[in-house]
């Protein structure tokens, strides 16, 4: 493909609390940190390098945290992108400590939340951020208050939009009654659909739907799965029919496949041009 024919406009678009249009393929940077998420990236210059290529192939929505690190993650988007497109929307989050790889601790206390996000901003090199989730609920702090303090930031212009990150759909119905939630972020892939019911309100409520860990494909891509069966017929690969399936599965889908790869970038990017048929569609839903 060239770049004309390899782009994330592909996937088509959805607007973000009805102002804020993406491409709906997006880019997640979580891989980009050592491992476990956890200290500098092992190659800092490939992965300026992967950022680049993701907006050059029309990507203009890309998912951080601060905990992605922590910081790394935002320090290597400013330093890739930075003066941003006008078209390019960052989405991070605050809410998870780091005590080490692979270990994340809730901590919403209003305060702290405050702190991270002036420090996304500086971190990232914004005056306002488009979109700032809260990474998860703090159970030892009422969500009032959690989703309040982001209200303050948002009546202050430090952040354009709120959306919250593995919750529940009743979770979200009492965040809503403290501020306007526009996008969630649960773990939902072809493989774990846990996130079923919430998926279907924010489809019924216009909300974007962020799902991490979108190319888990488990045993589906394993020889004889449904997902290698419709590989060697349409020539597409598992990771892009995983895609082109969340991507038909509902308008409001926002895939943010991540790696620290330009090939399995590019890789991805092509299952946006990947088109499912409703028989093919079926097929891989019925086969968990």
């Amino acid at each position: 493909m060239t770049d004309t024919e390899l782009t994330a406009a592909a996937s088509g678009t959805f607007a973000l609390g009805g102002d804020l249009t993406v491409n709906r393929l997006g880019f997640g940077s979580m891989q980009l940190p050592g491992p476990g998420v956890w200290g500098e990236s092992r190659d800092p210059e490939g992965a300026v390098r992967v950022l680049q290529r993701a907006v050059e192939l029309g990507v203009n929505f890309i998912d951080t945290a601060d905990s992605y690190g922590p910081v790394v993650a935002e320090q290597l988007i400013k330093k890739a992108l930075h003066p941003y497109r006008d078209d390019l929307v960052i989405a991070t989050k605050a809410g998870l400590t780091r005590q080490g790889p692979n270990i994340w601790t809730p901590v919403g206390r209003p305060a702290y939340l405050r702190q991270q996000a002036e420090l996304s901003l500086r971190n990232l090199g914004l005056e306002t951020i488009d979109l700032f989730q809260l990474h998860r609920i703090d159970p030892e702090v009422p969500l009032e208050d959690q989703v309040g303090e982001l209200a303050a930031l948002q009546s202050e212009g430090k952040i354009r939009h709120i959306g919250l990150s593995e919750v529940s759909v009743a979770e979200v119905e009492a965040a809503q009654k403290v501020a306007t939630i526009v996008s969630v972020q649960n773990l939902y892939n072809v493989a774990n659909r846990q996130s079923e019911e919430l998926l279907d309100w924010s489809t019924a409520h216009g909300i974007g739907f962020i799902p991490w860990f979108p190319l888990a494909t488990g045993t589906l891509s394993q020889p004889g799965g449904p997902l290698a069966e419709l590989a060697a017929r349409t020539g597409a690969t598992p990771s892009q029919l995983a895609l082109a399936w969340l991507l038909k599965r509902s308008p409001v889908m926002l895939p943010i496949p991540g790696t620290s790869s330009i090939e399995h970038l590019e890789d991805n990017i092509a299952g946006a041009s990947v088109t499912l048929s409703d028989e093919d569609f079926e097929a891989i839903s019925a086969a968990v």
